[in-house]
């Protein structure tokens, strides 16, 4: 189950706000450099027209933003698998799991060496005379379990959620500066919250609390692609693998895959060289003549995509049901 590196690029308009335009007005002139550029997103994975409409960021400054609603599922790429069935279940059946800055394959004998791998007995995820895996298999179940005060009949789970849990017809809507606003000091990540949107639609995440899914003796594995499901926030992605559509740049640069929620381009952690850039702020972002200011996310283990916003942040306004 190998781990991809992303590839992607950004540019674009900014127009009047007074009276929504569609994105093919917006784009038609062409995209100045560095600004979020709406055609790049899939077509697939929105649920409506881009339009422009005025906002007021985070920091209370009142501009115009894109208004981006999408369906939170990728087009592009496979949902899952997650947890494996049996302790002889290998990776190319099964997703990863993230400790320590590192990537592991959640197969089948990783879940059965659980025990080892955190030097705590009380990890007992399988059945020891059947070798069959305790796997959420239910809504129930995954109502239960994917949550931070864990069901005790849940624990000492792999957990995993179907999209096929989640509304057909729900939507999130996006609201991202057309033209970034910086901040005179970098704002915390809500850990409730999100950090920006893939180009397929699919949300960015904050960290994952692996902590407190550890405290309850479960798993809840990623797939291949960084991402798993809950009720509330449906797909989402923890770690950037390579996965999602990702847009090359002209000049060796790293590629784009998305763009945080305050407006500036989301890059792959390395260039086509394979190297990551040296001067990075403790946002995971620098600046540079073509692109201006942009991230870098970090690399799969690291459970993190960038480390603070350096602009004034727009907003998710959800779907249904509860926020994330």
């Amino acid at each position: 189950m190998p781990l991809l590196l992303l590839f992607l690029a950004a540019c674009d308009p900014a127009d009047d706000a007074a009276a929504p335009d569609t994105v093919a007005d917006d784009t038609a002139a062409g995209v100045p450099s560095g600004a979020l550029d709406p055609a790049l997103f899939l077509a697939e994975g929105l649920a409506a027209d881009i339009r422009t409409e005025a906002c007021t960021l985070s920091g209370g400054t009142t501009t115009t933003c894109y208004r981006i609603e999408v369906h939170s599922l990728p087009t592009e790429h496979d949902v899952g698998p997650f947890c494996p069935r049996s302790v002889t279940d290998d990776a190319r059946v099964t997703g990863i799991w993230i400790e320590d800055g590192a990537v592991f394959d959640a197969s089948g004998a990783f879940i059965e060496g659980l025990a080892t791998f955190y030097d705590d007995d009380n990890w007992q995820l399988y059945d020891e005379s059947t070798g069959a895996v305790n796997v959420t298999a239910s809504y129930e179940a995954c109502e239960a379990a994917a949550r931070p005060d864990v069901d005790p009949a849940y624990q000492n789970y792999c957990v995993e959620c179907s999209t096929d849990y989640l509304d057909a017809g729900t939507t999130s809507t996006y609201l991202l500066p057309v033209t970034p606003v910086p901040l005179a000091s970098p704002a915390e990540i809500d850990r409730m919250g999100v950090v920006g949107l893939a180009l397929n639609g699919v949300d960015f995440d904050p960290p994952a609390p692996v902590e407190a899914i550890l405290a309850n003796y479960t798993i809840a594995a990623f797939d291949d692609c960084g991402g798993h499901v809950n009720l509330h926030a449906g797909y989402h992605y923890h770690a950037a693998t390579g996965c999602p559509t990702e847009v090359a740049q002209s000049d060796a640069h790293a590629p784009l895959i998305g763009y945080a929620l305050d407006g500036y381009g989301l890059y792959a952690m390395l260039d086509t060289a394979g190297t990551e850039p040296s001067d990075l702020d403790a946002c995971r972002g620098h600046a540079d003549a073509t692109r201006g200011y942009h991230y870098h996310v970090a690399s799969p283990g690291e459970n993190m995509f960038i480390g603070c916003f350096h602009g004034e942040q727009g907003e998710r306004e959800g779907g249904e049901g509860p926020p994330p």
